[in-house]
């Protein structure tokens, strides 16, 4: 009887470590595709889609524009000298060489704001199931962060 019980301690232990191990914060990762909603108004602007390229750092692309009317946008007011300037917004590299720098934070990267053409220094975490996208100038202070949840 004794055996029985210290067997099954011991399995429930060996099984509590384990899930604690597989949990949702252990591994997690930005790749995948994010819905990207305005700070400001709360709506649903677009998909956006991240990828780990073969030099381990992190980029998005605008897949979808919820707006219909927009479908055919350029980024017209990007600076002339970026590479995006006059291309169409879907399909847009807009998050550039965003690198791990912690375990659910991602940094070193810019951010474009397709809207208003600014390039901004990015700041990626987790938190929880949704992303927490930062645009800043100089520190991270002075910015705004908007709220990214999972796509399907």
């Amino acid at each position: 009887m004794r055996k029985t019980i210290k067997k099954l301690i011991i399995n429930s232990l060996a099984l509590f470590v384990l899930m604690m191990f597989s949990s949702s914060s252990f591994g997690q990762t930005i790749v995948g595709k994010w819905k990207t909603i305005d700070d400001e108004t709360g709506e649903e602007k677009s998909i956006v889609q991240i990828w780990k390229a073969k030099d381990n750092l992190y980029y998005g692309k605008i897949m979808k524009l919820f707006d219909e009317t927009k479908q055919d946008n350029i980024c017209d007011v990007c600076d002339e000298d970026d590479p995006r300037y006059n291309k169409k917004v879907v399909g847009m590299k807009i998050i550039m060489e965003m690198e791990k720098t912690g375990a659910n934070e991602w940094t070193e990267g810019t951010i474009l704001d397709p809207n208003n053409g600014k390039v901004y220094k990015c700041k990626i975490s987790l938190d929880g199931k949704n992303l927490a996208v930062r645009g800043f100038i100089g520190f991270s202070l002075i910015g705004r962060t908007q709220t990214w949840l999972p796509a399907k």
